[in-house]
C-alpha cells in the first residue's frame, strides 16, 4: 500500500482550515497532530471515555476507521449517517474519527461547537481530486446545469454546489430533479457513471476517483469468485464499472452492511474499504467476510474474516491509509488538549451549508 502523502499542516489553512495560534507547540503544527506521549499503564479506552464525558464530547467514527476506534465511538456510520448525527447532537465538542471533509461537514452544520480531528493529515484523495477553484471554473462554463456534489469534497467545493449527496442517497436525489434538467456530478466519475446507468440520466461528470475503490482488481475478484462460488459479491459504487459488473449487490457502505446481515448467504466477497469488515463481523458473527485485494497487493492470498479469525491481520486488505492515520493515541491526545480544531470561514460555511441542508431535508423526506 502506498505511504500516506503528508502535507505540511500550514498548507491546510487554505484547503482545510484549522485554527493555529501562538499557544500551539510548533512540533504539533509540524506533525499535524498532538504528538505528546500517552501515559504508560493506562486503560486508554477508559480514559478516552472519561474525557469525553468530562468535556461533554461526542465521538463519531466512520466505518472505514480502525475497529478499536469504532468500538470506542458514540456513533459509527457512513457519511450520511455521520452528518445526520452531527446535525442533531447536543454535545459541546464533536470529535470526528474520519477524514478532513467529515470534520468540515460537522463544523458547517454546527458552527457554535468545537470540532476536533485527531490528525489533520487525514485528507481524502477524492476531495483532493476536485480543487474548489478548478471546480468553480467548470461550473461557470455550464451555467444551465444544476450542480450535485458528492459529500467527499471540501467545504470550498461544496460552496459551488446546489445539493450534496452520499452513496446512500445519490440515486434518489438525482431523480428528484426533472428529467430535462442538465446536471453536473462531481467529483467521483465511477459513482456518477453508475448513477447515470441506473437512472438513464446523462450527467456531466467531473474526472475524480477514490484511490481505494479505484484500486480493486477485477482479476483478483474473478479468482475469488472461482474459489468461493457460493459467495455473494458486495461492491461499493465508487468502484470501476468492470468491478461493479461482477457484483451481486451494489450499494453504499451502510447498504452493504444491512444486506450482509439480512442475507441468507453465509459467505461474502467484500469490495470496499476493509474497515467495514469489523462492523460486519460484529453484526453477523456466524458469517464469513472475505476482503477483495487491490491491484497492487503483493500477497496473492487473502484472509477470511470469521468468528475464528476476526483478529487476523489481513495482508491483502484494501485500506484507506488516510483513515488509518487516526489512532487511539491521537484520539486521546486530541480530546485531552482539544486540538486540532477544525475551522471553516463563515463566507464559505454560509454557502456550503445550503446544499448539505438540502441533502438532509430530501433524505428525511424519503426516509433515508
Amino acid at each position: 500500500m502506498p505511504a500516506p502523502v503528508l502535507v505540511h499542516p500550514r498548507a491546510y489553512q487554505d484547503f482545510f482550515p484549522f485554527k493555529f495560534n501562538m499557544n500551539i507547540p510548533e512540533t504539533w503544527v509540524e506533525k499535524g497532530y498532538v504528538c505528546e506521549p500517552v501515559p504508560e499503564n493506562i486503560d486508554i479506552a477508559a480514559e478516552i471515555r472519561r474525557l469525553a464525558k468530562e468535556k461533554n464530547a461526542v465521538i463519531l467514527a466512520h466505518y472505514y476507521t480502525d475497529g478499536k476506534l469504532q468500538d470506542i465511538a458514540d456513533f459509527v456510520g457512513d457519511s450520511l449517517a455521520l452528518a445526520q448525527q452531527a446535525a442533531k447532537t447536543e454535545a459541546e465538542i464533536i470529535v470526528m474519527c474520519g477524514v478532513h471533509f467529515m470534520g468540515e461537514t460537522c463544523k458547517i452544520l454546527c458552527p457554535g461547537k468545537k470540532v476536533l480531528c485527531p490528525d489533520i493529515n487525514a485528507t481524502c484523495s477524492l476531495a483532493e481530486s476536485c480543487p474548489a477553484d478548478d471546480f468553480a471554473t467548470f461550473v461557470q462554463q455550464h451555467p444551465y446545469h444544476k450542480v450535485i456534489s458528492y459529500v467527499n469534497t471540501t467545504a470550498a467545493t461544496k460552496a459551488w454546489t446546489d445539493v450534496v449527496v452520499t452513496s446512500s442517497n445519490a440515486r434518489q436525489i438525482v431523480e428528484s430533479f426533472p428529467e430535462n434538467q442538465p446536471l453536473i456530478f462531481g467529483p467521483d466519475r465511477n459513482l456518477g457513471a453508475y448513477i447515470n446507468s441506473i437512472t438513464g440520466r446523462d450527467m456531466l461528470l467531473w474526472d475524480g476517483a477514490c484511490h481505494v475503490h479505484e484500486r480493486f482488481s477485477t482479476q483478483k475478484l474473478l479468482a475469488l469468485k472461482e474459489k468461493y462460488p457460493e459467495a455473494e459479491v458486495l461492491v461499493h459504487p465508487e468502484c470501476k464499472s468492470t468491478v461493479a459488473a461482477l457484483a451481486d449487490v451494489i450499494g453504499s457502505t451502510a447498504a452493504l452492511l444491512k444486506h450482509a446481515v439480512a442475507s441468507k448467504a453465509t459467505t461474502f466477497l467484500v469490495v470496499t474499504e476493509s474497515g467495514i469488515l469489523h462492523k460486519m463481523q460484529q453484526m453477523a458473527p456466524e458469517k464469513t467476510f472475505i476482503p477483495v485485494p487491490p491491484d497492487d497487493s503483493i500477497d496473492t492470498n487473502t484472509c477470511d474474516i470469521d468468528s475464528q479469525h476476526a483478529k487476523m491481520k489481513c495482508c491483502a486488505c484494501n485500506e484507506c491509509n488516510y483513515m488509518r492515520l487516526i489512532t487511539l493515541e491521537k484520539l486521546y491526545n486530541s480530546l485531552l488538549h482539544e486540538w486540532p480544531v477544525v475551522d471553516v470561514p463563515e463566507d464559505i460555511r454560509s454557502k456550503a451549508i445550503r446544499p448539505i441542508q438540502r441533502m438532509l431535508e430530501i433524505s428525511a423526506r424519503l426516509g433515508l
